[in-house]
């Protein structure tokens, strides 16, 4: 794995830059910048020209993680040789980290819709209380998914 790790620039410089071995670079460099711990909550959704796209498992992943961004991204490009990645996003997507781990097969998916419909009119009007619309709505959604995996 060390040979493959040093031969990234290598690679990247031989393919022209092109995306798709830039990306595929990217992940392999990901996966070892982040190890095992991180991966468990961040994943590498893509990279978007020089923009690496993380999704992380909620809010607090997400919060934890941008202070560490520069950090992450020196130890990145110090693996892939470059400045190949100059901005690292991190991405809200639970379904997408689900995923990654292996715990999206046999699961069925709940929309935004289903989750939020399935919240007891109740516990609708009491989120009413929170102000902040977008933490209101994460709170519905989940909500609404806890009661559905309840019933299942």
């Amino acid at each position: 794995m060390d040979a493959l790790i040093r031969a990234l620039p290598k690679l990247i410089s031989a393919a022209g830059g092109g995306e798709e071995v830039t990306e595929a670079a990217a992940r392999i460099a990901w996966r070892r910048v982040a190890g095992e711990p991180l991966r468990r909550h961040a994943v590498l959704f893509r990279l978007f020209h020089t923009t690496l796209v993380i999704a992380v498992s909620d809010a607090i992943w997400q919060k934890q993680l941008m202070p560490l961004s520069a950090q992450l991204l020196s130890r990145l490009n110090a693996v892939l040789g470059r400045g190949t990645v100059t901005f690292i996003e991190f991405r809200i997507d639970p379904e997408t980290v689900a995923k990654e781990r292996g715990f999206g097969e046999g699961v069925t998916t709940i929309t935004a819709e289903q989750a939020i419909g399935a919240v007891p009119q109740e516990l609708q009007v009491a989120a009413n209380a929170i102000a902040d619309e977008a933490l209101r709505r994460r709170f519905l959604l989940a909500a609404g998914a806890s009661l559905l995996r309840s019933e299942s």
